[in-house]
Parts: C-alpha cells; structure tokens; sequence
C-alpha cells in the first residue's frame, strides 16, 4: 500500500545524504509511484515544507530535545522534522496523525528506540501553548536566519546589497510553491491553442501579463507525461529567462550565440523568435548536457539549432561571429533557492571564484560580437558581485561597448536604483525568479 509519508522521508533522505536535487528526486518518486495529483501534492507539500524550513525546524527540535541536534542520528532527525511540520504549519492534518504517522514511520525504518523519542518530542509540542520562540530580533542576521531558515551569510549579503525591506520580501518569497512558467512553441501552436488544450485536460493555464507567449501551469503532475509536451507545443521555462531572450532581440536569419546553453531552454525561445531561421549555436561543456539539447530542439521541431562542445572561459573552439550573444554564466544560484531550497544550506554558496570566472567567460564571448551586434549577459542568481559590478567592470574595461537601455514591461519595477542598461529581477518585484540581465551592444 502506498505511504505518501513513507515517499517523502526517502526523497528526503535521498537529498540529504545523496546531495539529489530536490525536484528531480519529487519527480522521480511520483512516477515511479504513479501518483495522482492529490498524493503528488502531499508528498511535494511535506518534501519541500522540511527542505524550506529546515533551520526553523531543527531551532524547534532543540527547544524541546535534551539531546543535542548534532548528535540526533540522520532518519531520526528527518521523521522529526516532518512531524513537526506537519503539526506546527500543515493545518488540514490532525495532530494524532502528525504524531502517530511519525512515529509508525520511525518504527517501518526500524529505529524502534528513536521511536518513544519522536513521540516524546512531538506530544510536547501539542501540550504547549506557546509552540516555540524565534531569536531576538536586535540581531536581524539571526532573526530573519531562523525565521526564513536562511543561511546567515546570505541574509547578511542580501540586508548589504538590497536593504532590509527587499531582504525580507525575498526571505517570503523562499517558502511555498513558485509558479510554473512554460513558454509556448510558437512554431507550432499559438497561446490560445494551447491553453484550450490544457483545459481540456483538468490544467489551468493562465497567460503571464510580463511577456507574450509566457503560461503559467497549475495541476499538472508530471510534466512528462502530458500529451502536448509529447508534441513539442511548449517547454518550460520561468518568466525571468523568457524576459532574458526577449532584451537579447534574436531576429529571423540572424546568427546567435547561446554561450552556457544546457538545458536549452533560451535557445529553444531564441530559435522561435527567428521562426528557426537562421542558427542558433548552443554551447555547454558536457556531452550529456549537450544531448539534452539536442532532444529538446527535436520535440519541439526546431532545426536552426547546432550543438557545440566548449569552455565558455577558454577560446579553445572557434565560433562564428554572431549578430546576437547569450551570456547566460555558470552562477550562485541565488535567485532559484525557492525551486530548489537545498541550494541554500551548501558551503561555500558565496563564492568568491566565481565571479571572476562569469567575467573571463563574458570576455572571450564578446570577441565573437559582429559589430553593431547585441550581447546580453544574464546570472540566475542575485548578488551584486556576480551581477551589477562584473557588468560595470566590463564596460569600463571594453570601450567598444555600450550599454543599451532596458524598457521595463509593465507589471515590473525596480526593486533598487541601478544603471538603465540592467535589470535585476525579484520575486515580489516581477513575481518571477531572482535574475539579473544586463544589455550591451557593440559599436558600428
């Protein structure tokens, strides 16, 4: 019989002690269960709930456990953090079931003396009248840590860079579900179209106000599995990246660059732009990377598309000169910690390598610039290090370059005062992703 808690606790732990990304290993587990959408939604709600609020959940357990977290063994630890979080912040289950599934689950993975440990915990948290209390918040850094269950380093990067009313919106914005955006494949269907498909199905597609051919998708289940992403009619991709291919104006019969391309995502945008006429040279350093591509271009029956194996940050591959350059670099991540809220809890999330890396791959990708071409330098990450000072750096050190003014669709504002030529993009600014593009052209 299937056990949506049992599920949860094995992705869990598979994220955990196997380092898989969460939202592969949800996906996995709900096809490999054939999960309908109900149970889908429980076992992502209780997977995702433990991963958003793991500092939160763990500050919890040592409020009430005598033993010091460090020493709580890895399972135990996991079923406790569950229990609690199904007690404390998943209204609709009753607080017997918190208790006694957790401690049923304790007991099918055979940790029958953590079993009266669970149990112990979490009746005490039923019996108290105040759950728990957060840090003080004379000290910001710790407060909004717990609270938001945010590495330190990060809040006191973002309360720097963006003010503490942006820091907060940002931390919300960490926990829930984002919005599923996909991008219609307009060289073989139109929005219309495809909305009255999904519907037909018992899937709400509803269209986005910030660009022309973005969907937002709701009840889905595995995306895979979908009839019209069988038939290439869409492929996913959040409003954030969409906007990116949009500055970057690709036309029909132009050449493009797609530097650090895997998935593909942009270049499938790109080459639907220029009607897939033209071409569209999509680079990624692994072969696997570059397959993927590949079978994406093919199910959604684009030819403009070539596959090139490359460093991005070595000029060991010659390339064409380009009319239009994506410069979309290897990054912090910063920006998706809610699709994927693992990223977070990494060492080392701030790198101090890293941006000098983005700049050199920026560098070596503007060399192949025609004049009078567009080159758009893009991070999904939100750290002004990797962002707005490598795109300052670059224009004071390429003089045969220039910025050029982004407009802003309506719905979007500027979430801190920046030059014209970039955007960063916020969640409770743009209601998309953390992203950052910045728009350069080279002279006649």
């Amino acid at each position: 019989m299937f056990d949506p808690r049992m599920t949860a606790f094995n992705v869990l732990l598979k994220v955990e002690r196997d380092k898989a990304y969460s939202n592969i290993a949800v996906n996995n587990a709900i096809i490999k269960n054939k999960l309908n959408r109900l149970d889908s939604s429980f076992v992502s709600s209780l997977t995702y709930g433990v991963l958003e609020n793991r500092l939160l959940l763990d500050y919890i357990i040592g409020q009430y456990s005598k033993i010091p977290l460090r020493k709580i063994e890895l399972k135990t630890k996991i079923i406790l953090q569950m229990g609690i979080l199904q007690l404390l912040f998943m209204d609709k289950i009753p607080e017997s079931a918190a208790v006694n599934e957790s401690v049923n689950l304790a007991k099918k993975q055979k940790l029958q003396k953590s079993a009266g440990f669970i149990n112990g915990i979490l009746r005490s948290i039923t019996r108290a009248e105040i759950k728990y209390t957060l840090p003080d918040k004379g000290d910001p850094v710790n407060y909004y840590s717990i609270k938001y269950s945010c590495p330190g380093e990060l809040v006191s990067l973002w309360l720097d860079s963006y003010g503490e009313l942006n820091t907060e919106e940002l931390l919300k914005s960490l926990n829930g579900r984002p919005k599923l955006c996909a991008r219609v494949n307009t060289l073989k269907t139109n929005k219309t179209s495809l909305i009255s498909e999904l519907a037909s199905q018992n899937i709400k597609a509803e269209e986005s106000n910030l660009i022309e051919n973005a969907v937002y998708l709701e009840n889905t289940g595995a995306i895979e599995r979908l009839k019209a992403y069988k038939e290439g009619k869409f492929h996913i991709q959040d409003a954030s990246s969409q906007l990116c291919v949009y500055f970057l104006s690709p036309k029909p019969h132009t050449v493009m660059l797609d530097i650090c391309s895997a998935p593909g995502g942009k270049s499938f945008t790109a080459a639907q732009y220029m009607n897939d006429r033209g071409k569209v040279f999509s680079c990624d350093l692994y072969d696997g990377k570059l397959k993927l591509i590949a079978e994406g271009a093919k199910r959604l029956g684009i030819n403009s598309i070539v596959t090139i194996r490359r460093d991005g940050s070595k000029s060991d591959v010659n390339l064409p000169v380009a009319d239009r350059i994506l410069c979309d670099v290897p990054c912090s991540g910063l920006g998706i910690l809610s699709r994927k809220p693992e990223i977070r809890y990494k060492e080392n999330l701030i790198s101090d390598e890293l941006p000098e890396l983005q700049y050199k791959i920026l560098c070596q990708s503007a060399e192949y610039l025609a004049n009078g071409g567009r080159l758009v330098y893009s991070t999904c990450t939100l750290n002004p290090a990797e962002n707005n000072r490598n795109a300052e750096r670059f224009l004071a050190e390429h003089p045969d370059f220039y910025g050029i003014k982004i407009e802003l669709p309506k719905g979007i504002k500027r979430a801190f005062d920046e030059h014209n030529y970039e955007l960063t993009l916020m969640p409770h600014t743009a209601g998309t992703d953390g992203f950052y593009i910045s728009v350069f052209g080279k002279k006649e």
